[in-house]
């Protein structure tokens, strides 16, 4: 389903994901990234590509109508001041889940928890402390979303995967990092949230959307990217 109302803030956020994509692509640090990871390059292209093209895919699962609440204001018109008082009205709301920002990453981190089946405990553990990492400084955003900040969570999910490395399993950092980073980001950011869409004034609430494609798509990459030198 696609929602053409936010047709031009798409287009530039699509816009900044591609630029960054080239840039990584250029220097090489995505096939970098991929390769740490055990997947084929030959699938590299591919799974940018349907990444990209379903980040703008939104699939419904629920449908509700929900009170939105609109805040008091005050309006000063030549000195007169007039206070409008808060008042709420109902709308419908759809939740939908993001096949490129949500189901692709999802996929790719259960691929690789079954691939290294020994690292689970880890990636279960760092996944949980992501998660409620994330759902701390996850902010809500009238109109968009769940944002989150761009370096912090690739920063941590990295620290988690060194720190797991050091102390158990070697060569498990970049497998714990993506897995934790992007699971972690999805969990935290957006399932943690949901109760609180009702009062973001959105027509849909989509997990793993414009506010946290972003965040899930460049916490996989950098997190890898930051353990494997």
């Amino acid at each position: 389903m696609f929602f053409l109302p936010f047709i031009f803030l798409i287009f530039f956020f699509y816009l900044l994901i591609i630029g960054l994509l080239f840039f990584f692509l250029h220097l090489g640090l995505i096939s970098f990234a991929f390769d740490q990871l055990g997947i084929p390059k030959d699938a590299l292209f591919s799974l940018l590509f349907l990444i990209l093209l379903g980040s703008m895919v939104n699939i419904p699962v629920k449908k509700y109508v929900a009170e939105v609440e609109r805040p008091g204001q005050i309006i000063d018109f030549f000195g007169w001041k007039f206070k409008i008082p808060r008042s709420s009205y109902t709308q419908q709301m759809t939740i939908a889940v993001n096949v490129g920002g949500a189901i692709i990453p999802t996929l790719i981190s259960i691929y690789l928890i079954l691939k290294w089946l020994a690292f689970f405990p880890e990636i279960a553990i760092s996944t949980l402390i992501m998660s409620l990492f994330v759902h701390k400084i996850a902010r809500p955003i009238r109109g968009v979303g769940i944002a989150t900040p761009a370096l912090l969570p690739p920063l941590m999910a990295a620290a988690l995967g060194l720190l797991f490395e050091l102390v158990l399993h070697p060569q498990a950092a970049p497998i714990i990092a993506y897995t934790s980073g992007t699971l972690g980001t999805l969990i935290g950011a957006d399932l943690m949230n949901l109760k609180k869409i009702s009062n973001l004034g959105a027509p849909v609430a989509s997990i793993g959307g414009a506010g946290t494609f972003d965040g899930v798509f460049l916490t996989g990459l950098m997190a890898v990217i930051l353990t494997s030198f």
